[in-house]
């Protein structure tokens, strides 16, 4: 296994989730999701022999993703879409448990979705635990910009899970 490679197979193993996690905030049903994490690592892929380091591998891999993603949302807005977020299931312990969970984690999801795409971005960003300077690195705006759009993000989250209460 050459030097490429090893860095295409850390980062699946290190970001994987997280890439499909920021996938799916762009795009609103499993098929378009897959599809955009394929095309996703494939960028990733073609993209690792210009990495030069300027950045973490794991910033250098948001950003390549998060502008997959804004190319798939430009191509779905000339089209309509109308189809509920899917949730993706994990493991979880007991069925009350999960029942409670899930309902929790498809009610977050539910308010995250409904987020303008810029709170969306910085929301799904934090929650796969980058900083506001990798933040700022994938997206592309000033560390003040993200802490700014976190803050309203985090105020209109909690207005809109209050809503449904």
């Amino acid at each position: 296994m050459d030097a490429r490679e090893q860095l295409f197979q850390q980062l699946i193993e290190d970001c994987g989730g997280g890439i499909a996690r920021l996938a799916g905030s762009y795009v609103r049903n499993r098929a378009e999701r897959e599809d955009l994490v394929q095309e996703i690592w494939l960028a990733i892929w073609r993209a690792l022999p210009g990495f030069r380091g300027d950045s973490s591998l794991r910033t250098f891999a948001y950003r390549i993703a998060h502008n997959r993603s804004v190319t798939q949302l430009a191509r779905r807005r000339d089209s309509e879409d109308s189809e509920v977020l899917d949730t993706v299931a994990d493991e979880r312990p007991g069925p009350e448990a999960q029942l409670v969970q899930s309902r929790d984690a498809e009610r977050l999801m539910r308010a995250v979705s409904r987020l303008p795409l810029g709170m969306r971005q910085v929301l799904t960003l934090r929650f796969e635990g980058l900083s506001y300077s990798e933040i700022s690195e994938v997206l592309g705006i000033s560390e003040s910009n993200v802490a700014v759009r976190l803050n309203r993000a985090r105020e209109r989250l909690n207005t809109k899970l209050n809503e449904t209460v």
